[in-house]
């Protein structure tokens, strides 16, 4: 993953782009991989394919011919889609189109106008500061063409056509965490899923411009969303702090709790929030009206309300590969792969006896040990609550209920029937 994010962190990776198209064909060589294109202006649902934009050039300075800052010191100097502007001007009209980071004074901001047109650069709020002349030159050389937004589809093909989706984004300029640590996950999961034989289900991972890639997608394969049974959207993993869980909008599916269970079982130090009230990104398009694909979003983001919210270095230059803790990355890997593990295992299991068990006659069935869970779990066999349900009625962890209910499965007391609901 290390590698991944070091060679394509620094890529211009606006939305329709020529460095989100680099970026994303170079992960295409990592696995097989689908690569959709829409073209400009094509209507996906009520949103709208905007045109390629290209940046040649952009730099503010003096009227001596000083460059103070430009876009080839960081791409983060323009604003993204800026219109072009060719001028001399004052310093206050100068400061109406400078944009700088709202809480870090060394930092260059991300700011982005797809559908506002205007024009402006970004800089700190120290270089800001240091402006004192009455008068500079500004240059910023951009054009906007027709072309292609991409969206990359990673598939393993399990024996259910019903799927569950990944997704993340590819396409913030210059920065990681931001979410190309959501993307190096997402793949390293699918190609751990590639090596598994026998899944029930499908996976599908998308690798998408934030927003407009999942109406992109949706919009045009709607064959598709009744296949979908929930997701996961991959978000800002490499920050140093626990899990965060947002919750589907209905917050309640078997995808939920699933989800749920086992992040608080992986990670005892992770929050969770309802829909909505953690973070914003695809899962709401997924979750929109007419779609209604209960997809979650997993994240290391700090609580609204922390003064760092959702992380330090969050929409600035700052968010390089020098502030990702990699370690973070390999254990968010590890937990995206349990939650696959407890949607494959969550059946629901069906009783083949009646009545109390009389536990000491079935000798796979270790009183001592299962004593506390094992009347619990065996007065919840009810025909109708799944392995995830009985979890959390039960308040015992998943992987312990799936483990005694296995036991019970080999002693012919129980049968899996039945698929996630």
């Amino acid at each position: 993953m290390q590698e991944m994010v070091q060679e394509l962190w620094s890529l211009p990776r606006d939305i329709v782009s020529d460095g989100y198209d680099a970026a994303l064909e170079a992960l295409s060589s990592q696995l097989p991989m689908n690569i959709h294109a829409y073209p400009t202006g094509t209507e996906c649902f009520t949103w709208v394919i905007p045109e390629k934009w290209t940046c040649h050039e952009a730099y503010l300075e003096n009227l001596a011919g000083e460059r103070l800052f430009s876009y080839k010191d960081n791409p983060l100097h323009v604003v993204s889609y800026s219109l072009p502007y060719t001028g001399e001007l004052a310093r206050e009209e100068l400061f109406n189109h400078l944009h700088v980071h709202p809480r870090l004074p060394d930092a260059v901001p991300f700011v982005f106008k797809y559908y506002e047109r205007d024009w402006g650069l970004c800089c700190s709020q120290m270089m800001k500061d240091s402006l004192k002349d009455d008068y500079y030159r500004v240059t910023i050389n951009t054009d906007f063409s027709y072309a292609t937004l991409k969206v990359g589809e990673v598939v393993v093909a399990g024996e259910s056509d019903d799927c569950f989706v990944l997704c993340a984004h590819l396409c913030h300029p210059a920065m990681v965490n931001d979410d190309l640590s959501g993307v190096v996950v997402g793949l390293e999961v699918m190609r751990e899923l590639m090596a598994r034989k026998g899944l029930r289900y499908t996976y599908r991972f998308l690798i998408l411009p934030e927003t407009i890639g999942s109406a992109a997608y949706l919009s045009q394969n709607q064959d598709l969303i009744t296949t979908m049974r929930g997701g996961l959207f991959l978000e800002m993993l490499g920050s140093p702090h626990p899990h965060a869980l947002q919750l589907s909008l209905a917050g309640n599916t078997q995808v939920d709790k699933c989800v749920e269970l086992v992040v608080k079982e992986h990670d005892p130090a992770s929050w969770t929030g309802d829909f909505l009230t953690v973070i914003f990104n695809d899962e709401r398009m997924f979750n929109a009206p007419g779609i209604g694909v209960p997809m979650l979003s997993l994240s290391r983001v700090l609580p609204p309300g922390n003064n760092d919210y959702p992380y330090r270095e969050y929409h600035s230059n700052l968010d390089t590969p020098e502030n990702i803790n990699f370690q973070n990355l390999e254990d968010s890997r590890e937990l995206v792969l349990k939650i696959i593990d407890a949607w494959e295992a969550n059946r629901i299991p069906e009783p083949k006896f009646k009545g109390e068990l009389f536990f000491s006659r079935f000798r796979g069935i270790d009183y001592a040990t299962m004593q506390k869970d094992l009347h619990q779990i065996m007065f919840r066999l009810d025909g109708h609550q799944s392995v995830a349900d009985i979890a959390c009625n039960t308040g015992i962890d998943f992987s312990r209920v799936k483990y005694i209910l296995d036991v019970f499965e080999q002693e012919k007391l129980i049968n899996y029937v039945a698929d996630n609901g």
